[in-house]
């Protein structure tokens, strides 16, 4: 069953390096919204190209961008009342050692003393910019921080 569960949800079978091909787990994924797929490979090809070290990992409810730990993910999230959500979205989390204060962040929890969660909801290219790219490279070296 585990063996199943890599080949099923995992690039090559493990956790892989992100190498930008575009997978048929991945496209499965977005099966529920192919209207968001554009946004999550201009955010895939973004991360893949200023993050060292990334690994992807597709799973049921969310694609997860790991280099010692998980950093990123993104899922389909409903992170805002329906009447305050665009028709098409894709909500990316991070983790952060702080809160960040931005009208950009929908949602942030403390789920440890010193771990920030925070959810935002993306819906056009336009929004994958230095300042979001900014904050996935603060995760990214906090995940990779932790023991």
């Amino acid at each position: 069953m585990e063996l199943y569960f890599l080949q099923r949800f995992c690039y090559n079978g493990k956790k892989a390096k992100g190498d930008g091909r575009m997978t048929q787990d991945v496209l499965m994924f977005f099966d529920k919204d192919p209207n968001m797929l554009p946004l999550y490979e201009a955010l895939e090809q973004q991360i893949l190209s200023r993050i060292e070290n990334v690994q992807l990992r597709v799973q049921k409810t969310q694609i997860s961008f790991y280099n010692r730990h998980l950093f990123a993910a993104v899922a389909f999230l409903k992170v805002r009342k329906a009447n305050q959500r665009p028709p098409h979205f894709i909500t990316l989390t991070f983790g952060l050692n702080y809160r960040l204060d931005s009208p950009r962040i929908d949602a942030a929890t403390e789920p440890y003393p010193g771990r920030w969660t925070h959810h935002l909801l993306l819906d056009n290219i336009g929004q994958i910019d230095d300042e979001l790219m900014g904050w996935l490279l603060q995760a990214a070296a906090f995940s990779d921080s932790k023991r």
